[in-house]
């Protein structure tokens, strides 16, 4: 498919991602070969540095940057082009796909090239959180402790994550935090507090029935229990959690303490344990890339 705009596209391509059985510079060079278009494959070394990526994005001078990979090249990528007007697309390769899901990007290569051609975009907000930027979900507790586990066993994709769940599901002790929101403190106790801007987990799991990605606002969820029997309902059929054991909170800025230093994940990516947490909201941080809407 072919439009009358030509764009400069600069993709950074991670190719530790997910199975890594695809060659994505080879589906992405034969996808443009007879299109109008301009473009730069960037392929990530092992230790990315951020400043050399900016460079070579600031040489090629492009209309829009795409990351090739899970939820972690998202962050690298945004991190690059924060405070742009340099649009982001996403071409799902990792091993949870979150934020692309979220925003209806399939994992089928050939469709999810075709949204950055004659997909639209969409203005989202951003989370600072801890001096990291994210775009999807951050958790403490649980879920952040099974992301650790999850990334040191052989066995993948859900089954992979629920074995690392219920590890942790039997272990992991509740957490005595005090939130501060809107300039009140609430203790309370939790097995895991999510920092949202999204709504759903990459496993498909529905984390954040009020959140969107379009507001001036991010929610702190909070789990007060969790079962095996719920975990194992979320992770293979996509359900919500309980909202009898669930808090939301909606925000724009939070502090949150901790007794005892917890696990804690931005983005799918575990930055060990911490005993505070503090998010401040970015409003209108990027242009997403994104499917079109359907003609009726």
């Amino acid at each position: 498919m072919t439009t009358p705009e030509s764009h400069k596209i600069f993709f950074i391509l991670n190719p530790g991602s997910g199975r890594n059985t695809r060659d994505w510079a080879q589906e992405i060079t034969n996808y443009f070969a007879p299109l109008n278009h301009t473009i730069e494959l960037y392929k990530l070394p092992k230790s990315a540095n951020v400043a050399k990526i900016k460079d070579k994005i600031e040489q090629f001078s492009p209309h829009r940057v795409v990351a090739v990979g899970g939820d972690g090249t998202i962050k690298l990528a945004a991190e690059c082009i924060l405070h742009t007007n340099i649009s982001l697309g996403i071409l799902p390769a990792g091993s949870a796909n979150g934020l692309a899901y979220e925003l209806g990007i399939t994992d089928n290569p050939a469709q999810a090239l075709d949204v950055l051609i004659t997909g639209i975009t969409k203005t989202i907000h951003t989370t600072v959180i801890n001096g990291e930027l994210c775009l999807h979900l951050s958790d403490i507790g649980l879920n952040a402790y099974a992301m650790k586990k999850f990334k040191l066993q052989k066995v993948r994709g859900m089954w992979g994550y629920l074995i690392a769940s219920l590890k942790v599901l039997w272990q992991n002790p509740k957490m005595e935090v005090e939130l501060q929101i809107d300039q009140k403190a609430i203790k309370m106790k939790a097995a895991m507090i999510v920092i949202a801007n999204a709504t759903k987990y990459g496993t498909g799991a529905l984390i954040n029935p009020v959140g969107t990605l379009e507001d001036e606002l991010f929610e702190v969820v909070v789990i007060k229990k969790l079962a095996v029997r719920e975990l194992f309902k979320m992770v293979f059929f996509h359900a919500s959690y309980n909202s009898e054991t669930v808090e939301i909170f909606q925000t724009d800025a939070l502090r949150m303490k901790s007794a005892k230093k917890v696990h804690f994940q931005v983005d799918g990516e575990y930055l060990g344990k911490v005993n505070e947490v503090k998010a401040i909201l970015i409003p209108s941080a990027f242009k997403m890339i994104v499917p079109a809407p359907a003609v009726v």
